[in-house]
């Protein structure tokens, strides 16, 4: 019986779809009305898929029931649902990451786990990614279902902001259904709050050619309550300064603080040559004027920055040489064997039929 609040979709798969393996990666904090009908929604838009799939849930630490039903779901669907539990909340970017580092797919899907985002696009995604050789395609909701104020005013503000100053050309970096190739999306690491920033991450590594978006069907929330408000502008505008600067300045932060260092330096410098010349030339008094404490702050100030350049060349050497840590804790669990841990593929000629069968039947 299908729960969804959601009207029954059809999935397209597209025609001589490439041989691969795919990861549907969903991070959920506080979403237990959401959970089982997101998993039916899912087995409904992947029934037919003619590759194996596995679905990756992770629980951001929710103080709600979604543990237990993670959990309950999982068991009932069976062992190609897989459950990351993360031990506190650590926020989106950080469940996103411990999905992305479980996903054994060789292309990777992200999703929002509150009904918003509907896995009927993904077949069609994925078949854009994989025929057009791209790294990314993005969603993009054309007709976004959310308020006008408080969401969509910011956002395409937000948008044109990022794609300017990255040079990545999306009109919607916030949807959250995108879908990657494992082994770009597994050579960035994501910290912070930088899930929105994910294309521009992508594309210190890959060249934004190999980076698309796609119209995506997009629903009001019906269940639970949005974690996001105005406030997070705020935070934008600071992650959006950072990454700017790590685009730009990731492996050279010595000539980010140096060249604002020698500026400041050199404006000093020319102000205190001028006072020496009316000291000694002219014959003036200089003790008392302002631009004499301008001048010595400048020198100062150009010093630290240089020194600061250099700190950061350092800490540079010290990122690249350690990989190992993470942005998350995650519990321990048995994993099962490794071939009971996919979704089987759907036969050509039995598509039909494996779209009317419960969801957890393989």
């Amino acid at each position: 019986m299908n729960t969804s609040p959601l009207p029954p979709a059809e999935a397209r798969i597209p025609a001589d779809l490439p041989r691969h393996t795919l990861s549907v990666v969903v991070p959920m904090y506080n979403e237990a009305e959401n959970v089982e009908p997101l998993l039916e929604r899912i087995h409904l838009a992947l029934a037919p898929y003619p590759w194996p799939w596995e679905a990756v849930l992770v629980d951001d630490g929710s103080s709600d029931s979604t543990p237990a039903e993670l959990l309950r779901c999982a068991r009932l669907h069976g062992p190609h649902v897989r459950v990351v539990q993360l031990m506190r909340n650590y926020k989106q970017t950080a469940a996103m990451q411990a999905g992305i580092d479980a996903a054994r797919g060789s292309v990777i899907v992200t999703m929002d786990g509150d009904l918003q985002n509907d896995p009927v696009d993904i077949p069609r995604m994925v078949g854009r990614l994989l025929g057009e050789d791209l790294d990314l395609v993005a969603g993009w909701r054309k007709n976004r279902q959310d308020g006008l104020l408080l969401r969509k005013i910011p956002s395409r503000i937000a948008n044109r902001l990022i794609a300017r100053l990255t040079g990545v050309r999306l009109r919607d970096y916030g949807c959250s259904l995108k879908v990657f190739r494992a082994s770009a999306i597994k050579s960035v690491r994501l910290y912070g709050e930088m899930h929105r920033f994910i294309p521009a991450w992508l594309a210190t590594v890959t060249t934004p050619r190999r980076i698309a978006q796609e119209e995506v069907t997009h629903h009001a929330r019906v269940f639970g309550q949005s974690k996001y408000g105005i406030s997070r502008t705020f935070r934008v505008v600071l992650d959006l300064i950072f990454v700017y600067f790590f685009m730009r300045f990731r492996t050279r932060p010595g000539h980010f603080f140096g060249g604002i260092g020698i500026g400041l330096g050199a404006l000093g410098a020319l102000i205190l040559a001028w006072l020496a010349v009316v000291k000694f030339v002219i014959g003036e008094n200089i003790g008392g004027r302002p631009l004499l404490f301008v001048g010595f702050f400048l020198i100062i100030a150009g010093v630290q920055m240089v020194t600061s350049g250099v700190l950061a060349e350092l800490l540079t050497r010290v990122y690249y040489e350690s990989g190992s840590s993470h942005p998350y804790l995650a519990r321990e669990t048995a994993a099962p064997a490794e071939d009971e841990c996919w979704r089987a593929p759907a036969p050509p000629d039995a598509a039909a039929s494996d779209a009317a069968a419960p969801a957890g039947k393989a």
